[in-house]
């Protein structure tokens, strides 16, 4: 499996488990502030990495903002 392929599947891993916890995104405004939360998660860890940081809290953000992507084009449009 490619480095893509694992991505995706972590991804549709992530957006099915918000899908269990959560209802679906109601409007288009809560769908911008859940990602605005999410990319909001993802800088934080980026500004409190170091050039030899472990990139495992970075990329599991970044996993949550691509699935509440998918998540808004998939409940609002």
């Amino acid at each position: 499996m490619t480095d893509g392929q694992k991505a995706l599947v972590a991804v549709k891993e992530e957006l099915a488990l918000a899908q269990q916890k959560f209802p679906p995104m109601r409007s288009f405004h809560e769908g911008y502030a859940i990602l605005q939360e999410e990319v909001d998660e993802l800088w934080t860890e980026v500004k409190a990495s170091k050039p030899d940081s472990d990139t495992a809290r970075m990329r599991a953000e970044a996993i949550q903002v691509a699935a509440m992507a998918l998540r808004f084009v998939i409940d609002l449009t």
